[in-house]
């Protein structure tokens, strides 16, 4: 992987176990207690000593221009939107093949099934790659591995249509959904680099900005090339653009990750060509990206909060990739419609997606803001987030019903859209909330808990619309969302009143010092 500075080295070594006494002081000033008196001491002064026991370095001063909080807003919406790009990429690579399926499946002479299995193993990739990039990003920062998983991405991606061959096309979508994960996993931990807990909401709208599109996009996109020219062209056409936004990348984004920047800032220098060859220092590198690698399944075995957060999340994620991945064909199967313009519906998903995101981000905050405020003296506490989580929990299941016995008894298309967007409100709603108020609970392990609770998500995004053709044709598209529904209401309804009567105590079940820190940390 390709870095400009290592953070590995004997200087650089931060032995868990060593830090635990200096991070046992950080968490003190956690969020779940109740700030100091402004006359015993400031708080941008206590998180400048807190750094500087952690890593060995701080910032000159709470207005420090280097610090990623005292950005410009200009740097920080411009690297959001880079980062944003990159997850349209994403989540277009994963749709934009929906509407080509059918031609697929008649080239390579394989039935829906294993069509279905070419469309969904890129979710496997992007499910397990984060261990890795969560691992190496909190090691050495957010910006080389991401460009190292483009680069990764790029090349597997090109070559998922080379011959023709159903088992090609298989590992090479798995293989680039592990360099596609870079831009998932790290967007929302580098949101958080910049953004403090007022403004999360507003960091989640520009990052979602663009990913809202991708489920429109992709199979737009995706039909319209199929159409004009050949369906291998989309796979070429991603990792073109791909190429582009990485270029932009290497030459705008900096580095963003606060321990990482400190961590070299205490060293002085960066490890020399020598000492990176050197056997202690692939020692300490191997024993580091092993505990950075096991962090995520810790949190996921040990820390009921990240259960919780990772089963609704694979519920929601599941479903709505269900959804994507039959969206188009059930246009064509229902109302006769072509590829080209049954793509066109995804445009519905993609406008409700990107209110959500845009306006629910901003709703978010407002709350967030007023019941701190009013409720603990401006002192925020992720369950505040909850009652924004109670709107998406409901849409959900209400646009499934409503959009499965639309198709089902052949409703004029719109009301099938309107259900659509129902859904895709609550899609969008729920992780958005979730995501948000897990970065509340993990701040220097953003990255790791990410990938603890997006891991689920995507082994059932996997999963689901393999099985999608056969849930269809046995139950239809009445009974069948009408099922998934109801899953959903048992499993998920509990979860708002779970969290904002026992959220604070279900978070520290299972808390290690070194996971929760002061803000800004």
């Amino acid at each position: 992987m390709p870095t400009v500075t290592q953070d590995v080295g004997n200087d650089a070594c931060c032995d868990e176990e060593k830090r635990g006494a200096d991070l046992k002081v950080a968490a003190a000033d956690s969020t779940d207690v109740q700030p100091q008196d402004d006359a015993e001491i400031d708080p941008q002064i206590r998180r400048l000593e807190l750094l500087k026991q952690q890593y060995g370095s701080t910032w000159d001063s709470p207005d420090d221009p280097n610090d990623p909080y005292n950005w410009p807003s200009t740097r920080k919406v411009l690297t959001g939107i880079i980062f944003s790009m990159s997850q349209l990429i994403t989540l277009m690579t994963a749709s934009i093949i929906s509407a080509a399926l059918n031609d697929i499946s008649s080239d390579l002479h394989i039935g829906m099934s294993s069509a279905q299995m070419i469309f969904s193993t890129y979710f496997l990739g992007i499910a397990f790659g984060p261990f890795v990039v969560a691992a190496i990003s909190e090691m050495h920062g957010r910006k080389w591995i991401w460009v190292a998983g483009n680069t990764w991405y790029i090349l597997w991606n090109a070559i998922s249509p080379v011959g023709k061959s159903v088992n090609v096309m298989i590992l090479s979508r798995l293989m680039a959904g592990f360099g596609a994960c870079a831009g998932v996993t790290l967007t929302g931990p580098t949101m958080a680099d910049m953004y403090g807990k007022r403004e999360r909401g507003k960091a989640a709208s520009i990052a979602a900005l663009l990913p809202s599109l991708g489920p429109a996009l992709g199979p737009i996109v995706g039909g319209v090339v199929t159409q004009l020219i050949a369906w291998p062209w989309i796979f070429h056409i991603m990792s073109i653009v791909t190429s582009v936004v990485t270029l932009v990348g290497i030459f705008y984004i900096k580095e963003s990750y606060t321990p990482a920047l400190l961590r070299r800032k205490a060293r002085g220098k960066p490890v020399t060509p020598r000492e990176a060859l050197t056997k202690s220092f692939w020692t300490e590198f191997s024993k580091r990206l092993g505990l950075g690698i096991w962090r995520p399944v810790r949190l996921l075995l040990t820390r009921p909060i990240i259960q919780l957060i990772a089963f609704v999340m694979a519920l929601s994620f599941a479903i709505y990739t269900l959804l994507l991945g039959t969206y188009a064909t059930m246009f064509m199967d229902r109302y006769g419609q072509t590829p080209s313009i049954s793509a066109l519906h995804y445009i519905a998903i993609a406008v409700a997606m990107t209110f959500a995101a845009q306006v629910g981000g901003r709703v978010m905050d407002l709350v967030y803001r007023r019941l701190s405020d009013r409720r603990n003296k401006g002192q925020g506490k992720p369950e505040f987030r909850v009652p924004y989580l109670v709107s998406g929990i409901v849409l959900l299941p209400i646009g499934l019903v409503m959009y499965g016995w639309a198709a089902e008894r052949r409703v004029a298309w719109p009301v099938v859209d309107i259900g659509a967007v129902i859904f895709s409100l609550g899609t969008v709603i729920v992780p958005q909330t979730l995501l948000a108020y897990q970065l509340d609970e993990f701040v220097e392990h953003g990255a790791s808990a990410s990938a603890a609770t997006r891991v689920l998500a995507y082994i059932l995004g996997f999963a689901f619309p393999t099985f999608a053709p056969k849930l269809y044709s046995t139950f239809g598209y009445g009974w069948g969302n009408s099922m998934m529904a109801l899953i959903w209401v048992v499993f998920c309804f509990p979860l708002p009143v779970v969290l904002w009567l026992w959220g604070e105590k279900i978070r520290r079940w299972g808390r290690r010092d070194e996971e929760h820190r002061v803000e800004g940390v």
